[in-house]
């Protein structure tokens, strides 16, 4: 199944789920852990249904989903095929239904708390590098270019944080490399943005903003703010 693009997703108005990363994420808000149970075990009956099922983990007070095909088809510009992790059609139509077992439930959605942590290391030589963060993040040599077209490293079970690497001057002196990626929704993104120059960090580059925006601490350790602005509904 072909992967949505960004107004694909925008236009399905999935009020009470934000496109973070490469997929789809909720929380949904409950009383107690056997309601949670009660609720994921109606999403599972719908997910059993439609033949497809979201990431679930279970909290004090909260369930949080993710939606995410392992299957979807991404074209290059050379017309090329290629499997990847990313929202699809599926993904949208489970969305919608989980919305309307949460309201048959009377379970309200959180959507402006979801979040995802991604690692980004820059080098310019991913290819010989990856192999050794793959079995070092996930002891499996397959999480390199898993769901990627790319040397990305992510593990199919989603215990550690999708690590991607960004471009380097090989030649470059020492410099820091590794970087947090830091996914929110993106009625939240100013408000985050905000707080950590108030506690002390620095803008150094918001010229990608709002889909990206580089905050800086005290020392100089520089993490990224990240919106997939593409995907918002009303955008």
């Amino acid at each position: 199944m072909d992967m949505l693009k960004g107004d694909q997703i925008a236009e399905a108005d999935l009020t009470e789920w934000r496109k973070l990363a490469q997929g789809l994420h909720a929380r949904y808000l409950v009383d107690d852990f056997g309601a949670g149970v009660r609720f994921v075990q109606a999403v599972g009956e719908a997910g059993d249904a439609l033949g497809h099922h979201p990431s679930v983990s279970i909290g004090s007070g909260h369930v949080d989903l993710k939606l995410v095909s392992a299957d979807a088809v991404y074209r290059d510009d050379e017309g090329t095929e290629h499997v990847v992790e990313w929202v699809t059609r599926l993904d949208v139509d489970l969305a919608r239904r989980i919305t309307e077992i949460a309201a048959d439930h009377g379970i309200a959605a959180d959507p402006t708390s979801v979040s995802v942590i991604e690692l980004g290391l820059d080098t310019a030589r991913s290819a010989t590098i990856a192999p050794v963060w793959a079995v070092l993040l996930t002891g499996d040599a397959a999480a390199q270019g898993h769901g990627s077209p790319s040397d990305e490293i992510r593990d199919a079970t989603g215990r550690v944080p999708n690590l991607w690497f960004g471009d380097a001057d090989g030649h470059a002196t020492s410099r820091q490399r590794f970087h947090v990626e830091v996914y929110v929704a993106p009625e939240v993104a100013e408000q985050r943005i905000a707080a950590a120059v108030a506690a002390g960090g620095t803008i150094v580059d918001d010229s990608d903003a709002p889909s990206l925006t580089v905050i800086a601490d005290q020392d100089g350790n520089t993490g990224v703010v990240c919106v997939d602005a593409s995907a918002a509904a009303g955008d």
